[in-house]
């Protein structure tokens, strides 16, 4: 059973930062990519940015394209975000997902309420 934690959200005032890691367990682990989505209410769950756990290599929503940056620890299966220059309208609940193999996130955390208050 694959297991993801997400920590780190919170409440900021727009303009701030925040940090948001996820936390990856499982026996026989295999990462392809993870990814970060958001669903604020009453809305549809929108992607927010993935990276490639073996070449690192990211892409962004344009919403928050230069202001948020995902990266990752291969060694401790951890993935972030870092979101910087927060605006109200980032407020939503934040999810990890990880995909063992391309095209496809099989497995979902329970997600980090992020709310930016204006």
């Amino acid at each position: 059973q694959v297991q993801l934690v997400e920590s780190g959200g919170g409440l900021v005032q727009a303009g701030g930062s925040l940090r948001l890691s996820c936390a990856a367990s499982g026996r026989t682990l295999s990462i392809y990519r993870m990814g970060w989505f958001r669903q604020a209410p009453g809305k549809e769950r929108e992607f927010v940015a993935q990276i490639s756990w073996i070449s690192g290599s990211t892409y962004y929503a344009d919403s928050v394209k230069g202001r948020f940056t995902i990266s990752r620890d291969n060694a401790k299966k951890t993935l972030y975000l870092q979101m910087n220059n927060l605006k109200p309208e980032d407020t939503a609940h934040y999810y990890c997902a990880l995909g063992p193999v391309p095209a496809r996130y099989d497995y979902w955390g329970q997600g980090t309420q992020v709310t930016v208050s204006s």
